[in-house]
């Protein structure tokens, strides 16, 4: 009787870890830049971050208005902020003046 002796394969070992590490390797990779992942995180931050700035200089910019509308209320009318106004809206100014022209974001 002739018997058959088969070596025994290294392969059958390496299939479960294998698909272990293919495993642990796309839900660390989906950990990480996905859409709730750690790189996600960060960006929002930094967005965050961008968006409380442009806010901050937006709430200056509407403090400045008010306080400039506040100057042209009816009881604390001052005639200095009027005259500037009038003279903008108008465009005009007098013979004997001096015109400084400031460019738009400084005003």
């Amino acid at each position: 009787m002739w018997t058959r002796q088969h070596k025994q394969r290294n392969t059958g070992r390496l299939i479960v870890p294998s698909l272990c590490v293919v495993f642990l390797a796309y839900f660390g990779f989906h950990a990480y830049h996905g859409e709730f992942g750690i790189n996600s995180k960060y960006q929002l931050e930094a967005q965050t971050v961008a968006l409380q700035a442009q806010l901050d200089a937006i709430k200056a910019r509407r403090m400045e208005l008010e306080r400039r509308v506040r100057l042209m209320h009816d009881g604390t009318l001052e005639k200095d902020m009027l005259d500037e106004q009038a003279r903008r809206a108008l465009n005009l100014s007098q013979a004997d003046e001096i015109t400084i022209m400031l460019p738009a974001s400084v005003k």
